[in-house]
């Protein structure tokens, strides 16, 4: 592929505005659906920014979500080697992508998910009193928005919470985008190893939980049973982690959406869709790589190129979504993409809608007086993670008016 002088270099530095994508991408957006970008080592792809391009490539199967593909783009080596080495089945084609999802769906189903409903508000409300326990003052990150989805995913797997600090620092470097690639090295085979001991012992004592159910399947083999255990444990927390903390920042930051969600909670499962759309954390995109020549708006790929699908400029099309820089928790947001669009669409994308309508409502309802307690432009993110996010988030309330665990979320 020729490179002209108006191509993008990826991946593009974040302006001022927290909430919203490097300014690189929105322009580029503006001016088409479709541009030449460059990647860190020199190769060549484009960059879909469309919200009618992004779902087109989605959704069609000769773009491959096979990292293995030729033209795939990488970012880093660390993420070339976390895709390539031994891959999970987000990063394989169908007939082998389905096959391996179809193992897991039912456990992701909206009804399973619902039935967890009340046991999640129970996690949440029981991270809301540690938090506050004499005092009034937290990091919101590290006490509250990382270990509640560590702790139902968890649950979920059969993964000992005790060793979430294991998994979470390993994650971490697995998703960072300046990691190496022998620390991705290093940092994968740690976690793999530590899940294939783990199916282990769910051979010999099997439990209620998602592992076992996995471990004691004949037509698995160990590499795939930890390698499904691998990607549930990583995507289950890290993303709702990250999603849950910068929600919050941006209701602190626009207090009458949050005076909104507090007074009508019912508005929660619409709010979560519009805060999805609006902030988009998976803010550096959706590789494919094409198998064929294909049209996509107004380009030819070519066979052997790769695309990054930017979900955060779809998400912010006007053509689709007006004014669509602000947030508005009464927005109908249903057809966003930021759980992605077509067979890979994220399969726990109702476990995080729930947890995050509990998450939000409960703090709201419990903290009407939660506000930050540092200077906003004194925060800092993690701009160079596959999912973007906040390192911390100091925050402060009033302790006198902090509500007991009592009430319930709306459904």
């Amino acid at each position: 592929m020729t490179v002209t002088t108006n191509t993008i270099n990826l991946p593009s530095s974040y302006g001022s505005c927290p909430f919203t994508p490097p300014p690189a991408y929105t322009a580029a957006a503006r001016e088409a659906a479709v541009t030449r970008a460059v990647l860190p080592d020199g190769t060549a792809c484009w960059l879909v920014t469309g919200y009618d391009e992004v779902r087109a490539v989605l959704a069609d199967a000769r773009f491959s979500a096979d990292a293995r593909t030729q033209g795939f783009p990488f970012l880093s080596a660390g993420q070339r080697e976390l895709a390539t080495a031994k891959p999970s089945f987000i990063r394989m084609d169908d007939p082998e992508h389905a096959r391996l999802r179809r193992m897991v769906t039912k456990d992701f189903l909206v009804k399973r998910i619902e039935e967890l409903r009340p046991g999640i508000q129970d996690i949440v409300d029981r991270a809301v009193d540690r938090m506050t326990e004499g005092r009034s003052s937290a990091d919101l990150v590290a006490d509250f928005a990382l270990p509640i989805p560590s702790l139902v995913i968890c649950l979920m797997l059969g993964v000992p919470y005790e060793d979430h600090e294991l998994f979470q620092s390993l994650s971490r470097t697995l998703l960072d985008n300046r990691t190496t690639r022998p620390e991705a090295e290093r940092a994968h085979a740690q976690l793999m190893d530590y899940l294939a001991e783990l199916a282990e012992r769910k051979r010999q004592h099997p439990g209620d939980d998602i592992l076992s159910r996995l471990a004691a399947r004949e037509d698995l083999t160990d590499q795939e049973t930890a390698s499904l255990a691998f990607l549930l444990l990583v995507t289950g927390h890290e993303s709702t982690a990250n999603m849950t903390a910068v929600s919050v920042l941006a209701l602190l930051n626009r207090p009458d959406q949050a005076e909104l969600l507090r007074q009508k909670p019912e508005l929660a499962r619409g709010a979560v869709d519009e805060l999805l759309r609006h902030l988009t954390i998976i803010h550096l995109g959706l590789g494919r790589a094409a198998t064929e020549t294909v049209r996509v708006g107004e380009v030819t790929v070519e066979a052997g190129e790769g695309v990054i699908c930017m979900l955060s400029t779809a998400n912010r099309d006007e053509q689709l979504f007006g004014a669509a820089d602000d947030l508005d928790l009464t927005r109908d947001a249903r057809r966003h993409v930021a759980f992605g669009y077509g067979v890979h669409q994220c399969l726990g994308q109702t476990l995080a809608r729930v947890e995050l309508q509990i998450v939000l409502t409960t703090l709201l309802r419990r903290l009407p007086t939660l506000r930050l307690a540092v200077p906003a432009d004194q925060l800092t993110y993690n701009k160079d993670n596959i999912v973007y996010g906040l390192r911390e988030l100091p925050v402060t309330w009033s302790a006198d008016v902090t509500h007991s665990s009592a009430g319930a979320v709306s459904r």
